[in-house]
């Protein structure tokens, strides 16, 4: 392990990597017109697109863990960059549902691509994509995500 990050917290990592993570994805599809957050929404669109769905915006936002506001407003712009169509859904007026256009699709396949090499150069010091240790961090984040966090509720096993 890195000396800088001798007797750091778990928690503490987890941000570390989050935030090395999003720079590395905003600087990586910048040249293809996204930031990270926009990349997030077309690649889940993309793969619920590819399993039949026509999603809501709320249903994205659940799938990518952005807020339903934020996801909203990255969908305008990406509507107005016309990546995206944005149109009311016929079983629910209040519903806005997404889907990628054509030139959405083509910038997503690219960014994809290039995601997935960055993604490839992190789990290097693991073994690569494929190997057990990326597969055994891959369950222990998995592990992580299904955990409930209430932050209004004390956890008894740790001290102040």
């Amino acid at each position: 392990m890195s000396d800088g990050y001798e007797g750091a917290t778990p928690g503490f990592l987890v941000w570390r990597l989050s935030m090395k993570w999003r720079v590395a994805v905003d600087r990586a599809v910048a040249p293809l017109g996204l930031t990270h957050a926009q990349y997030s929404l077309v690649a889940s669109l993309h793969g619920m697109q590819r399993s039949g769905e026509r999603p809501s915006q709320r249903r994205l936002a659940d799938r990518t863990g952005l807020e339903p506001l934020y996801v909203s407003k990255l969908a305008r712009a990406l509507e107005t960059a016309g990546l995206l169509e944005r149109t009311r859904d016929p079983r629910d007026p209040r519903a806005v549902q997404l889907a990628l256009t054509e030139q959405g699709r083509a910038v997503t396949r690219r960014a994809i691509e290039v995601v997935h090499g960055l993604l490839g150069q992190l789990l290097d010091p693991l073994g690569g994509l494929g190997s057990a240790r990326t597969r055994e961090f891959t369950r222990e984040l998995t592990a992580l995500l299904d955990a409930p966090l209430d932050p209004f509720s004390e956890n008894e096993t740790e001290q102040p």
